[in-house]
């Protein structure tokens, strides 16, 4: 399967995303905020980013940016539990997928694999 990187700040959502990722077949990397996400970039590739939107330090709309100049063909993912970020992230980043929390496994289950089987 894939190399996911789930950039979370809230550790239990963190915890259960990354479980739920891991038991669909992929290899996931969960870190608390956009910096430690963005050393992870320059560590090792990734397929895909999943970045909660919100977080101290860098917000996952910059971490993205970020990524995207280290490896252009990375696929991004935002979550966000607030309603008008996603509205505006919407707007910002054209395609890119939001979800908006609460959201279910399942839904989160099938955007990443709708999203890892688009081409670069």
């Amino acid at each position: 399967m894939a190399r996911i990187l789930l950039a979370e700040d809230d550790t239990s959502m963190r915890e259960f995303l990354a479980r739920a990722l891991e038991r669909n077949g992929h290899e996931v990397i969960a870190v608390p905020d956009g910096l430690a996400a963005l050393h992870e970039v320059h560590e090792r590739p990734f397929e895909l980013l999943i970045a909660d939107i919100v977080m101290p330090g860098m917000d996952g709309i910059e971490l993205s940016h970020q990524a995207n100049r280290v490896n252009a063909d990375l696929k991004v993912l935002f979550i966000t539990g607030f309603a008008a970020v996603a509205m505006n992230a919407r707007v910002e980043m054209g395609e890119t997928k939001v979800l908006s929390k609460p959201f279910h496994l399942r839904e989160l289950v099938d955007n990443v694999d709708r999203i890892l089987s688009v081409g670069p």
